[in-house]
């Protein structure tokens, strides 16, 4: 399985913050690999406690499809996205904010972002992944 290397999660990091930083935002960004374990995240300073936890659960159910984890709003509350959300002790969050990493056309991670509003974050994890020289879609 190809994975984003900490090297690449951290240039995500750095330029989604900048991005935020530039809009007036405070945010959290996570990054994670395709299972959706942590590789990497950044709290801003003065960014709200509960942002670094919200981060990860967009960022893990974007990696859990290889898609926006704002596609996935309109079903969460299906049977399906429920067990899913419940299974991974409320860690999967289906909101917008977060986008899959492609590097060559293959899932590597996914970028998740929590502070502002949904396209702010999803915009800075953009920006980063972008940044980064990777993909949000394959």
């Amino acid at each position: 399985m190809s994975v984003i290397s900490l090297s690449e999660a951290q240039q995500v990091i750095d330029a989604g913050l900048a991005q935020a930083d530039s809009a007036g935002v405070l945010l959290s960004i996570s990054v994670v690999d395709p299972r959706g374990d942590l590789i990497a995240m950044a709290r801003m300073d003065g960014a709200l406690w509960r942002t670094p936890p919200l981060s990860r659960g967009k960022a893990l159910a974007s990696a859990c499809f290889g898609r926006s984890s704002g596609e996935m709003t309109d079903n969460s509350q299906a049977p399906f996205m429920r067990a899913l959300m419940e299974q991974l002790d409320g860690n999967f969050i289906p909101g917008q904010g977060a986008l899959p990493i492609f590097r060559d056309g293959v899932l590597v991670g996914a970028a998740g972002g929590s502070g502002g509003t949904s396209l702010e974050d999803e915009d800075a994890v953009r920006a980063g992944i972008e940044s980064a020289g990777l993909s949000a879609s394959a």
